[in-house]
């Protein structure tokens, strides 16, 4: 089934099924061992009230001397009957009630000793049979004084009434639990379309989302579905800055290369020898290939966590860099230590945390006098939604608290006498903005610069 409701609704009413089955059997085998033990009771009582009522005649053949109180056994096919007979079996006395019909109270009890047996009334007729619970009793009677005999006291009943009182117990039964099933299944649906609601809402969103109707996920849920409304807004505000960012970096990327390709073309008609044309055309072609690789640059950030993207581990990553930036700055004798926790990883793409992690510590590098220092430390209380703090730091000249904001901006550089493109602190704020992040710049206790920014990680 494709609904969850109908394969949740599917589930409980198998499980109900079950269970309300096996509940019916142990109270349907309780109602009858309690029928049993009350009809037992019910005949006991009937066989003490018979030798209570029964006396020797002067013949010596023993019979009730009364009426017994109990008036069935004087009607015939009343479904009570009841029978003295001899140890050999000679019938002495027989109820009224058993008149024609065929009872065999036949059989043997040892004196002092009770005997229940189930037997069936042979079919008279049209009639089938019924079943009967006879009790039958061994008793050593005294007829006169020195003189006793073995009799037996039976007395039996027909079973049909409480087979009948059965099978409303049964309908009734089976009625009972299929009205609370239903009832409990109606509830169950009502209940799981309020409990679903939000799911459905957050589907018929998501369709409004897709045709252009909405730009996010409404957050008004419960606390369940909080989480994975935030993800999905935060999916859907990355791919919106991703698109444009491409889209961006294209206009851009064609902005850049109109003026190149401008003096290609007047250089390709222009005067002059060829070995200038040809100079000059090989500049601009280096200086397209440059911006190329800048805007390529820039539209590689990964805007975001994509779903399903791994973690990245920082400290392995870091000790590659530093190890690299070791050989590129060899003449500085570099030190550089770093102050990190094993496990620690950036929620993102691999290549955003090498391009943020190698600016940071490549300016490091280059302003250091011969120490840097990497710090990263877990923001928070933990989880998937936890951030992380890179900190880079080194013993420079440092950052003046006037130019701290004005560095990030793409192409500022603080000294124009050292070499660069002032690109690259642009580039790591760019990069924790598409993150969520943030950068902040402040004085080290190193004496230099200290970078330190704020990025998704666990």
């Amino acid at each position: 089934m494709a609904s969850l409701s109908g394969r949740l609704l599917l589930f409980v009413s198998l499980l109900l099924v079950v269970f309300f089955s096996l509940t019916i059997f142990v109270l349907d085998l309780a109602f009858r061992d309690l029928s049993e033990r009350s009809l037992r009771e019910l005949l006991d009582a009937q066989l003490i009230a018979l030798v209570a009522a029964s006396d020797a005649d002067e013949t010596g053949r023993v019979q009730p001397s009364r009426l017994l109180g109990e008036v069935r056994f004087s009607q015939p096919g009343s479904g009570l009957y009841a029978q003295i007979r001899s140890a050999q079996g000679e019938r002495l006395w027989q109820s009224p009630s058993a008149l024609g019909v065929p009872i065999d109270f036949s059989g043997m009890v040892p004196t002092g000793q009770r005997r229940f047996e189930r037997r069936e009334l042979p079919m008279q007729g049209d009639a089938a049979a019924s079943p009967i619970m006879v009790l039958s009793a061994g008793f050593n009677w005294e007829i006169q004084p020195g003189s006793a005999r073995d009799l037996v006291f039976s007395v039996a009943t027909s079973l049909a009434p409480y087979e009948a009182q059965l099978q409303r117990y049964r309908g009734q039964l089976f009625g009972w639990f299929a009205a609370l099933m239903a009832a409990l299944l109606i509830a169950l649906a009502l209940l799981l379309r309020m409990v679903l609601a939000p799911l459905r809402r957050i589907e018929r969103e998501i369709g409004e989302v897709e045709a252009g109707q909405r730009d996010q996920l409404g957050t008004a849920l419960p606390r369940e579905l909080v989480g994975l409304a935030g993800n999905m807004n935060t999916l859907l505000l990355g791919e919106r800055k991703r698109v444009e960012r491409y889209r961006n970096t294209l206009g851009n990327l064609a902005h850049s290369l109109k003026t190149p390709l401008a003096v290609i073309r007047s250089s390709l008609g222009g005067q002059g020898d060829a070995a200038t044309r040809e100079m000059v055309i090989n500049q601009q072609i280096d200086r397209m290939d440059t911006i190329v690789q800048h805007q390529l640059n820039r539209a590689s950030a990964s805007a975001g966590t994509a779903v399903g993207q791994a973690a990245v581990e920082l400290k392995p990553l870091l000790v590659e860099l530093r190890a690299a930036l070791a050989k590129v700055y060899l003449r500085k004798d570099l030190s550089i230590e770093m102050d990190m926790p094993a496990g620690l990883a950036f929620c993102g793409d691999r290549g955003d945390a090498f391009e943020l992690a190698g600016n940071l510590l490549d300016n490091a590098c280059k302003w250091c006098r011969q120490q840097v220092r990497i710090g990263a430390a877990l923001a928070g209380e933990g989880g998937r939604r936890s951030q992380i703090l890179l900190t880079v730091e080194d013993d420079g000249p440092g950052i003046g608290a006037n130019d701290r904001q004005r560095i990030l901006e793409r192409g500022t550089r603080v000294d124009e006498q050292v070499d660069g493109q002032g690109i690259g602190l642009s580039m790591v704020r760019e990069i924790v903005q598409l993150y969520g992040g943030d950068i902040r710049i402040d004085g080290s206790p190193l004496g230099g610069a200290r970078v330190t920014v704020r990025l998704p990680g666990r």
